[in-house]
């Protein structure tokens, strides 16, 4: 029953009410007009039109389709603009990961900003490690991950984009001898007992860090494991150790902690945006949306130093 050039025949006759004129508008004769008609009320097995020599009037069930038609042709109508949306990364679905650390970073910038731009895309957030990314990934559960790992360390057999290049502060307790220090010395924490995130969630990163411990002859002493970052900081707000934190996350401002540099401990941390080739329409239109706003601020940064 889904043939629009018969329904598009309905439409018309019912605007028209005249076999003739009806018959004119869409570029037939009156008689295979009349035939297509009377098909389609016997495939009904309703009558549509009442018809006498001088006149032509809809019947109930007639009048009744009259605002599901013209829903169908609308719609008919729009199939082309949204293929063709589609293909281009402006309208479908973008299912995207992410590390919680970066959400105190630039994401949700990004995020209202892209969501703004493409309002047909729909947008399904899941917060995430790289572990949970990876299986989901492989589940065909995500389009795309931002994930936190050592700087040039993004997973291998994705695609990636550098999202984030940030130093490393330390989380240690506002009551800590040192935390009246603006910049920490190496000797004053390099035995402190460490909050840390399991090795599994960001390896490249967890092996970097007790890495460098060892280059500096120190043993890390890992006091306590905890996946989120958030509960890593409250955690060294209630005294059980201090913990390495990505700069971003020093915006989240937990009473009882703060956060500085260490001097001679140059650690960093990189997020990625990762997705598999070939990338979708959506996907790439994200990262190259992303990618333009950074390269903005970037610009933007640029200009007023020099003015400065």
């Amino acid at each position: 029953m889904i043939d629009l050039r018969l329904w598009r025949q309905f439409l018309t006759l019912a605007d028209e009410l005249h076999f003739g004129r009806a018959a004119q508008r869409l570029h037939m004769t009156q008689p295979p007009l009349s035939q297509a008609i009377q098909g389609l009320e016997r495939e009904l097995g309703v009558a549509l039109f009442l018809r006498t020599r001088r006149s032509v009037a809809l019947t109930p069930a007639g009048a009744a389709l009259l605002p599901p038609v013209r829903r169908l042709l609308a719609a008919a109508e729009e199939l082309p603009r949204i293929a063709q949306a589609a293909a281009a990364g402006l309208a479908g679905q973008l299912r995207l990961a992410f590390i919680s650390s970066i959400s105190y970073g630039p994401l949700p910038e990004w995020l209202r900003s892209f969501r703004e731009a493409h309002p047909e895309v729909a947008l399904t957030l899941r917060e995430a490690t790289l572990d949970v990314q990876l299986a989901a990934f492989d589940a065909d559960e995500i389009d795309a991950g931002f994930v936190l790992h050592a700087p040039g360390a993004a997973p291998p057999s994705f695609a990636a984009w550098s999202a984030l290049d940030e130093p490393l502060m330390m989380a240690l307790p506002q009551t800590h001898p040192a935390a009246a220090q603006a910049v920490l010395e190496w000797a004053d924490v390099c035995a402190e007992p460490l909050v840390i995130f399991p090795r599994h969630i960001a390896p490249s990163l967890f092996d970097a860090l007790l890495g460098a411990y060892r280059a500096q002859g120190a043993t890390p002493h890992i006091a306590q494991e905890a996946i989120q970052m958030q509960t890593i900081v409250n955690l060294v707000s209630a005294g059980m150790g201090v913990a390495w934190v990505p700069e971003s996350v020093t915006r989240l401002q937990r009473p009882g902690v703060v956060y500085r540099p260490v001097r001679g401990l140059a650690l960093r941390c990189e997020t990625s945006l990762i997705w598999r080739e070939p990338a979708s329409p959506v996907v790439a239109r994200f990262v190259g949306h992303v990618s333009a706003d950074v390269m903005a601020e970037r610009r933007q940064s640029a200009s007023a130093g020099a003015a400065r």
